[in-house]
């Protein structure tokens, strides 16, 4: 058994990683990883971009495309890997659907996201159409569409869930954002049950991004202030326990009772962005039941080889509400609501920009093998 094995088996957290190329769905890269413990695949707009930019394993598909529209070239290649993806991960949500029909857990695993276009973060009607043409063309059970948790994107993830569809929310930042969207989750699969669909077939994720939150808040600290490298985890430590709250609440507990799955937190940006801290702050101390954490390859790499996932704050109450207080320290020198709503601004626009590199990469590209 990995590491990854023994984490799900034994903690109850879904590894994931946070990376797709095409090139590991040809060589079986992705399919080993599925065999060492990955249980799901997400992936952003910067993530293809770096790919696209510095692979080749794209260049015969652009060249023996012809579409000369450079964004539907890319959605067409972004379909293709997340269909090719979910198929291999096929096997992981067959069984993990058998153990929530048993009881044995309380969500179904093995899902592949897509997101979509950045350009739509404000939108919310195009959002809506964007996420149902989406996962049309993906036509697999296990494809998962993420959804940024702007104010316009509430709404969004609502009507897509609405429509029988798995949703990951992504860009959370804040404890308050992170309220309003368990909330457009409950209002989403509610409305999805009272229109007939299977409540048991809807998957979300709520996915909290983590090291960024050091980033920016380190940033207002002085140089060895003890507080540096506390407020991500404090941060996720706190929202694990709205997670446990909310899902305890009796609107939902009646949708679970109906069949729902819940919508487990997802730790996403696990990475360390300071090369003094634990290369594994954000794996190792998160670890929690019902929980996800999704990884860069290199994290990934690291969880496999050196893993210390006792040393979590969040398996048990004590160590967990010890890690959320000290949220309560950063004040007077720092306000939380405004950094969280700045890295949200910032997040947004910093997918969009990638977003607009990858096109232009693929133009390139198009127009260099013509």
């Amino acid at each position: 058994m990995t590491s990854l094995n023994d984490l799900y088996a034994n903690y109850g957290q879904s590894p994931w990683i946070d990376n797709i190329r095409r090139d590991w769905l040809v060589d079986g890269t992705l399919a080993k990883f599925v065999t060492e413990g990955v249980r799901g695949v997400t992936s952003n707009p910067s993530i293809f971009a770096k790919t696209l930019s510095t692979s080749t394993a794209y260049d015969k598909l652009i060249a023996d495309s012809t579409d000369d529209n450079p964004e539907g070239l890319f959605e067409t290649l972004a379909v293709e890997d997340v269909r090719d993806a979910c198929d291999v991960l096929a096997r992981v949500h067959e069984s993990s659907r058998t153990e929530f029909a048993a009881g044995n857990r309380r969500y179904v695993d093995g899902f592949v996201s897509l997101e979509v276009s950045p350009r739509l973060a404000r939108d919310t009607e195009g959002t809506i159409a964007a996420a149902k043409r989406l996962h049309a063309k993906v036509d697999r059970a296990n494809v998962m569409i993420k959804i940024p948790a702007t104010k316009e994107g509430l709404p969004a993830i609502r009507a897509v869930l609405a429509a029988g569809i798995n949703v990951n929310v992504t860009l959370i930042f804040s404890l308050e954002r992170y309220g309003e969207v368990i909330t457009a989750w409950t209002d989403g699969v509610r409305d999805a049950y009272d229109a007939g669909r299977d409540a048991s077939a809807l998957a979300s994720v709520a996915s909290f991004f983590v090291s960024r939150v050091d980033v920016a808040v380190d940033a207002l600290l002085p140089e060895g202030d003890p507080r540096r490298g506390t407020t991500a985890n404090a941060q996720a430590a706190a929202a694990y326990d709205l997670y446990r709250k909310r899902v305890s609440d009796v609107g939902v507990t009646e949708l679970l009772g109906n069949g729902a799955q819940v919508q487990r937190p997802l730790w996403a940006s696990t990475s360390t962005k300071n090369p003094t801290y634990d290369d594994l702050l954000y794996v190792n101390r998160l670890v929690a039941d019902e929980t996800v954490n999704t990884m860069p390859d290199a994290t990934l790499s690291d969880a496999l080889d050196h893993p210390d996932f006792a040393t979590s704050y969040l398996l048990n109450d004590d160590t967990s509400q010890a890690t959320a207080a000290l949220l309560d320290k950063l004040s007077p020198d720092v306000d939380l609501a405004r950094v969280t709503e700045q890295l949200e601004i910032d997040g947004v626009a910093s997918f969009a920009k990638s977003y607009d590199d990858l096109l232009a990469t693929v133009s390139s590209k198009m127009h260099a093998s013509k």
